[in-house]
């Protein structure tokens, strides 16, 4: 919906002003469908910046990667940076901490009176940390904590660790 996704731009306009990155990396499924008007606003958003894209393409980008080129946006399969591997699927290597998406993961809270609530979280194990997704239209999906596993859930406008 069109209200969500200026919900997007204003986040990560917020988000980008808060860390003040040079780099920019998308963790893939950007897009889920092929050019329409969202494509329009994101090459707008991205003309309006100094910073470098860089796209881990995704199994839902079905965009050309010329197209992302066109405005400047890297794309590459994986993202090697010192001891930092990120993908899009999680996946683990030895030598490297992966960050990925693909899975958006959340976490199932329960309460004594038999209530629930499943919050979308960063999900970190030893070597990895599944990142959920960024937009607020995007579904989750509900990962099991291990003992040696760390949950941070996204609750509003604050992270929890769980």
């Amino acid at each position: 919906p069109q209200r969500a996704i200026y919900k997007n731009f204003d986040l990560l306009d917020s988000t980008i002003a808060f860390f003040d990155p040079k780099v920019v990396c998308f963790l893939g499924d950007l897009f889920h469908s092929s050019l329409n008007r969202e494509w329009v606003l994101f090459e707008k958003w991205v003309k309006h910046s100094d910073l470098k894209f860089i796209l881990v393409r995704g199994n839902h980008d079905i965009i050309s990667p010329l197209r992302y080129e066109r405005i400047g946006i890297q794309v590459v399969s994986e993202l090697i940076s010192e001891k930092f591997l990120l993908t899009h699927h999680p996946e683990e290597r030895q030598g490297y901490f992966n960050f990925s998406g693909h899975i958006h993961p959340a976490i199932k809270l329960r309460g004594r009176g038999k209530q629930s609530l499943r919050l979308p979280c960063f999900f970190k194990t030893q070597d990895q940390l599944i990142l959920p997704a960024f937009g607020k239209f995007t579904g989750t999906y509900t990962m099991k904590k291990a003992k040696k596993d760390e949950v941070f859930a996204i609750a509003d406008d604050i992270i929890i660790k769980i």
